[in-house]
């Protein structure tokens, strides 16, 4: 029992330094090919946050656990509003602001309406994972114009931006420039800055990378499957094991970034990782995830656990738009929350 419970926590430090070094390099590597800062942030280091839930989902849909991906996907997302936000604030009241609520949030809340609509049929296809993908690249995309345009986007621009075909245009005009425009740095002449570093460097950091991707999936493996051993061990279905041991599991990092983010007074920035965070586990996550193997979600799933990751996410909205601020109070009611779910999950 000792044995399994260590191998557990190596392999849960492996996935999370793993994924640390894997942002970091990353974004080296890009920053070197000329890639913007902006382009950076709003991809690599978004998708980053949810590395270890990627790389467990990916494993668990390797090991024929479908049920554990999307109970990691829904436990992950209430974790991020429960746990995370919840004690963030209760440290530390957190100023928000009308583009959480207005764009981000609301596709939050539509993306994982759009989760629940799927699951009814207790069942997750390839066609339903391939839209959840086409939806965070259409996402991503979006965030990046706005920011480009610096100008206020709302919920509404971006469900225009996807039935309209607005993202076509730009993508014709980066292809025929041959570069991704929206990627690149450019110097204030107009020409591409030369932000390649030596090769050296980029030797090192692509080694970096192999080593990082290397404990991600040393982490991932032994993670899932220790996480199933204790499934059959207790008799516990795996959708709860995802629910509770892995999403738990894979929240623990961010949890300690949001907390110190949070005491430094900068716990906007934790709502916007929370929300982006839940956006990518339900699109990006769910969509690869599904490309690997059918999800079957458990018929608990859809009559309890995703129904209540909808309702927190519905919370997070009203907190969020509550005089432009989560209070300490509201972060007490979120953590006693996440509590009694995870009480009540056993």
């Amino acid at each position: 029992m000792l044995i399994h419970f260590g191998i557990f926590l190596v392999a849960l430090v492996a996935l999370a330094k793993g994924a640390d070094l894997f942002v970091e390099s990353s974004a080296k590597i890009a920053k070197r090919l000329g890639v913007s800062d902006l382009v950076i942030g709003l991809t690599i280091t978004s998708i980053g946050t949810s590395v270890p839930e990627l790389a467990s989902s990916i494993s668990a849909s390797l090991n024929q656990a479908p049920e554990l991906i999307v109970g990691n996907i829904v436990g992950s997302n209430i974790a991020n509003i429960g746990l995370i936000l919840g004690l963030s604030a209760l440290l530390r009241s957190i100023q928000t602001d009308a583009k959480m609520h207005d764009r981000d949030g609301l596709i939050m809340i539509a993306s994982t309406a759009l989760f629940f609509l799927f699951s009814l049929d207790n069942r997750i296809n390839e066609v339903e994972s391939g839209i959840f993908l086409l939806l965070y690249l259409m996402y991503i995309f979006f965030v990046i114009l706005s920011s480009v345009r610096d100008r206020a986007y709302h919920f509404r621009d971006f469900m225009k931006f996807v039935f309209d075909f607005e993202y076509v245009e730009p993508v014709k005009q980066s292809l025929k420039m041959n570069l991704p425009s929206l990627g690149r740095s450019y110097s204030t002449t107009g020409e591409r800055s030369a932000s390649v570093g030596p090769v050296s460097r980029m030797f090192k950091d692509f080694i970096v990378l192999g080593v990082s991707g290397g404990l991600i999936v040393f982490g991932a493996k032994y993670l899932i499957e220790e996480a199933l051993w204790t499934a059959q061990r207790f008799s516990i279905p795996d959708n709860i094991v995802g629910l509770t041991l892995i999403a738990l599991g894979t929240s623990l990092p961010e949890l300690m970034v949001s907390v110190a983010a949070a005491r430094k007074g900068k716990g906007g920035i934790v709502v916007g990782n929370v929300i982006g965070s839940n956006i990518a586990n339900i699109l990006f996550i769910g969509g690869a995830s599904g490309s690997f193997a059918l999800l079957t979600v458990a018929e608990e799933s859809v009559t309890y656990t995703i129904p209540v990751m909808l309702f927190f996410s519905l919370i997070l909205l009203y907190f969020v738009k509550t005089n432009w601020v989560i209070s300490r109070f509201q972060g007490f009611v979120l953590l006693l929350s996440y509590m009694g779910f995870i009480l009540s999950a056993f």
